[in-house]
């Protein structure tokens, strides 16, 4: 099984959470536990309509993981995984710009 690329999964992570309905489900998932799309209607001003389609591209995006209940009811629940693969990817770009940065900043203050 071949790793997936980290940058192609932080973009997904990064175009998946441009969303603010989204960030917002996320959120509820992560303070509340595992919720269905009925439970998240409740606590949330967006629709159990609108709400099962976010959590279908937040499935996509491996930041949720569907989970069969009783009564043909799926709960979701919040995956990390993606979000640590985004925090590297963006803690390896913070590094690059580091050293260039405190170059410039150098270079700047001589000059």
């Amino acid at each position: 099984m071949i790793a997936p690329d980290p940058e192609a999964v932080a973009q997904e992570v990064f175009a998946t959470l441009a969303d603010p309905s989204r960030r917002s489900i996320l959120a509820a998932l992560a303070a509340g536990g595992p919720a269905t799309a009925t439970d998240l209607a409740a606590r949330l001003p967006i629709t159990r309509q609108a709400i099962a389609k976010h959590l279908g591209l937040l499935a996509e995006a491996g930041l949720v993981v569907a989970e069969p209940g009783e009564r043909r009811r799926v709960r979701y629940r919040v995956d990390s995984a993606p979000m640590k693969v985004a925090q590297q990817f963006l803690a390896a770009l913070a590094r690059d710009w580091d050293g260039p940065l405190a170059a410039l900043q150098q270079h700047l203050g001589e000059a």
